[in-house]
């Protein structure tokens, strides 16, 4: 089949190679006429992916439209903080079948909204396939086993991209709780933060595990309140994406954590890391849909803080230690 991925990073290269493996034609966008030069000239993503080879097969170009034009899946591997602007650059290219498949993990800043929803205001009748889980893109690309869940209102294009996408390395699930899907795979990027800021200020594996467990209790209660089922939290885009994104130096969020807890501001922060980290957009959101509909994300408001506020880590620690008794299931 004919697809087409939007975006030329770790993750759009690597699922692009994913596809190609599974003999599919696929072409690859990017904005960047430099990264488009070097896929197609060096077969490799120097930057974010160095090491890999690029099939021959694959191109890549900065023309959307002739990426995307008669492709029967869009797969959008874009920012998502730009997932907005690339639907909106590629509605009048694309046919009413076309299969909509967004792997970005985000909720948008400034309106709180899940990707699937930015999609739909769009592109009129996507129906957009969502997929999430653990993984991340250095392993994927070299064929490292991992299992993932496809999501959608519409469950005949969710099963027809279970088993474009399915491998012998990538298993991939259907779950039809869309919105715990999506949920989960953003929020936990805000507890990465949380774990990172953790290892940077040296605190050991005790403080980690107690970090990640109640930050799992903050994000279904959000989620379970915003239409979301409690036992998706349990599976792959909860709960498995939570282990893999805080305890791996993969992740681009525990790594900005880290740096978050040595003491570093954040503008810095994002310069080193170089690539976008998803939960501090996302941050914002969450911390504005906890006021909105009163839900108590104690974790979430103090890395809020330490973000946008300057707070020092070692006392959003403490505040967050002392804060008056609770029962656990409450």
């Amino acid at each position: 089949m004919l697809t087409a991925v939007l975006g030329a990073g770790s993750m759009g290269t690597a699922v692009s190679l994913l596809l190609n493996s599974n003999n599919n034609e696929v072409k690859i966008w990017t904005k960047f006429a430099d990264e488009a030069a070097m896929i197609n000239e060096s077969r490799e993503q120097k930057e974010k992916l160095p090491g890999i080879h690029i099939p021959d097969e694959i191109e890549c170009s900065t023309d959307i439209e002739y990426v995307v034009k008669n492709s029967g899946i869009v797969v959008l591997a874009v920012p998502s903080q730009t997932v907005r602007e690339t639907a909106a650059r590629i509605r009048k290219h694309i046919g009413k079948d076309t299969i909509i498949v967004c792997i970005s993990k985000g909720l948008e800043e400034n309106t709180g909204l899940r990707m699937s929803q930015v999609i739909s205001q769009e592109i009129k009748n996507a129906k957009p396939v969502m997929l999430s889980g653990p993984c991340h893109s250095e392993e994927l690309a070299r064929g490292i086993p991992t299992a993932y869940v496809a999501s959608s209102l519409c469950k005949r294009r969710a099963k027809k991209v279970q088993g474009i996408f399915m491998t012998p390395t990538f298993r991939v699930y259907t779950n039809w709780d869309l919105a715990g899907v999506e949920l989960g795979g953003a929020l936990k990027n805000i507890i990465a933060l949380g774990a990172g800021i953790s290892d940077g200020l040296g605190f050991g594996d005790n403080t980690k595990a107690a970090l990640m467990t109640r930050g799992i209790a903050e994000i279904q209660r959000l989620g379970v309140l915003l239409g979301a089922k409690p036992e998706t939290f349990s599976g792959l885009t909860g709960i498995g994406d939570l282990i893999v994104t805080c305890t791996s130096m993969h992740s681009r969020n525990r790594v900005a954590g880290i740096m978050l807890g040595q003491g570093m501001d954040l503008n810095k922060v994002l310069d080193e890391v170089k690539m976008v980290v998803e939960g501090v957009a996302t941050t914002k959101a969450a911390f504005n849909l906890a006021k909105i509909h009163d839900v108590d994300m104690p974790i979430t408001n103090q890395i809020y803080k330490i973000l946008f506020e300057r707070k020092n880590p070692r006392d959003a620690v403490s505040e967050l230690m002392t804060r008056g008794r609770k029962d656990e299931m409450a």
